[in-house]
């Protein structure tokens, strides 16, 4: 398979014969583990298309082989000083050994901003403060759709007038309300993004 990662360019030497390999999620960029590998690792990863790291105390191992929480790979890249890679990967269950998606024990900081939006909604609509701009958003569909709509004009004013200042921040107001509407909906950041991903693959 193709990876875009030049093997011979991965400086093994560094590391005593290993690289570090850091694996993240294909949809939403999410840290899921860290691990090391060797060459024959990386090679076997090339090879399969399935990521394979290296133990210091166990030696080579197929991520996934005894639990079937395989690591498809997506992509590979090399970093400015060719001693860490970083695995996309479509992760077929859980990374970490104890069953959680991720090996982080805060999932939400290893998602990024949008993933910490999301939470942040999502935990808003279950919360009780019914004064929460969340909340209310949630709770009326008018005024819902009323902000979509102001949010959308708003940016295209602001890229009709060129103003870069004001297309960031209300691309990002734009974001939020959008974000709202598919939790009022009943999906996700993760049901989004997936979209994405899934456009993204070959036709």
């Amino acid at each position: 398979m193709s990876t875009g990662l030049d093997l011979d360019a991965v400086d093994f030497d560094k590391g005593g014969g290993l690289v570090t390999v850091v694996a993240i999620d294909e949809v939403d960029g999410a840290v899921l583990m860290v691990a090391h590998a060797d060459r024959e690792a990386l090679d076997r990863t090339v090879e399969t298309g399935e990521m394979h790291y290296r133990s210091r105390t166990r030696g080579p191992w197929h991520k996934g082989a005894t639990s079937g929480n395989t690591q498809a790979v997506v992509a590979l890249a090399l970093d400015c000083d060719s001693d860490c890679v970083l695995a996309v990967v479509h992760a077929r269950g859980p990374a970490c050994h104890d069953g959680t998606r991720s090996c982080f024990t805060d999932p939400e900081a290893a998602a990024g901003v949008l993933g910490r939006l999301d939470a942040l909604i999502g935990s808003r609509a279950e919360s009780g403060d019914d004064a929460s701009y969340v909340r209310r958003l949630l709770s009326d569909r008018n005024l819902r759709l009323k902000k979509l709509g102001e949010e959308a004009a708003e940016l295209a004013v602001a890229a009709a007038d060129d103003d870069l200042t004001r297309v960031q921040e209300e691309a990002a107001d734009l974001l939020f309300h959008v974000m709202v509407a598919v939790r009022a909906a009943g999906g996700s950041l993760d049901g989004v993004l997936a979209v994405l991903v899934d456009r993204e693959a070959p036709r």
